[in-house]
């Protein structure tokens, strides 16, 4: 186990100084013109970023090659085609978050894979409510849009920006009325009173399970991909202190429509002293071999533009 520590280049850094601003425009400019005549501009931007945003692409490289080595799958193996590829997907990604929040994405657009019947429990409310647990890959927005097509139960986005509430704003002025983004970044003891109250109300909470935070978070290692990764302890701990199910949520595009796939994950994560980390870390593998399944489920759909793993590979050349 270990803490991350805080790097210029992380993650965390890199997307807080202009997230922002860039979703704002993209919004603007898709409420004021549409989504046609945003398209071209986006790809222009994501095509700056692809040219020139070496650390990005050498990440999406290293995924992919990670994934192809991992999977045994030689048609997986990194080009620079493929890499750019990753990168207009992640575009088109960032348009259809958009027309989530605008409530242009209907629930006819969806397919749900929900064999245990979680859907219902996040609709009818009436209970106290669960945490779900997704990752940088496919569309967390449109999952999230589930909120907003039921309209009966609220979800708590838990992020790790200070932004939150003026993304709040963003997604009140876009129509998005059942979201909320709470900031996670300090978990003290007024932090888990209040989400333990939003559960008791019957509200829902959900987190990504694949990036670390900023300042100081726990970590724990999971072989991913066939390579070592940090991944973040912080979902599983709040599940164990708020003593609360969890369940996993992945949200892929197969050609014009998501699929949302839901799966009960855990009944309840409990330790006893001094076998707490060991117990988390048994259950951030199990969240590492379930996210690369489904990475070979969407290959080009994976969105972290950071060096991922623990090991300094560099590019093949």
């Amino acid at each position: 186990m270990s803490r991350a520590s805080p790097r210029g280049n992380h993650w965390a850094n890199q997307r807080e100084r202009g997230s922002f601003a860039l979703m704002k425009l993209t919004v603007g400019v898709v409420r004021l013109l549409g989504r046609r005549a945003m398209t071209p501009l986006l790809y222009l931007i994501v095509l700056y970023f692809y040219l020139f945003g070496r650390n990005a692409r050498d990440s999406a490289w290293n995924y992919q090659r990670n994934l192809a080595s991992w999977s045994g799958r030689a048609d997986l193996t990194p080009s620079s085609g493929s890499v750019y590829r990753q990168f207009m997907a992640f575009a088109d990604a960032l348009l259809d978050k958009v027309d989530v929040w605008g409530g242009r994405i209907r629930f006819d657009q969806l397919e749900v894979d929900d064999p245990h019947g979680i859907r219902p429990l996040i609709w009818n409310g009436g209970q106290r409510g669960q945490m779900l647990v997704g990752a940088h890959l496919g569309n967390l927005e449109v999952c999230r849009a589930m909120a907003e097509i039921g309209g009966k139960v609220k979800m708590n986005i838990l992020v790790h920006t200070r932004h939150a509430e003026r993304f709040n704003r963003l997604l009140e002025e876009s129509g998005a009325n059942n979201l909320r983004l709470f900031q996670v970044s300090e978990l003290d003891t007024g932090v888990m009173l209040e989400l333990s109250r939003r559960l008791d109300a019957g509200e829902w909470l959900a987190i990504a399970g694949d990036r670390v935070p900023l300042h100081g978070a726990r970590t724990a290692n999971a072989d991913f991909l066939g390579q070592p990764a940090a991944f973040p302890q912080g979902p599983w701990l709040l599940a164990g202190l708020l003593e609360c199910p969890v369940n996993l949520l992945f949200c892929l595009k197969h050609g014009p429509r998501y699929r949302i796939h839901l799966m009960p994950f855990a009944e309840r994560i409990a330790w006893r002293r001094r076998e707490r980390d060991a117990v988390v870390a048994q259950w951030v593998q199990r969240y590492a071999d379930a996210l690369a399944a489904r990475c070979l489920e969407a290959p080009l759909q994976w969105f972290n533009f950071y060096p991922f793993w623990n090991t300094h590979d560099r590019r093949d050349t």
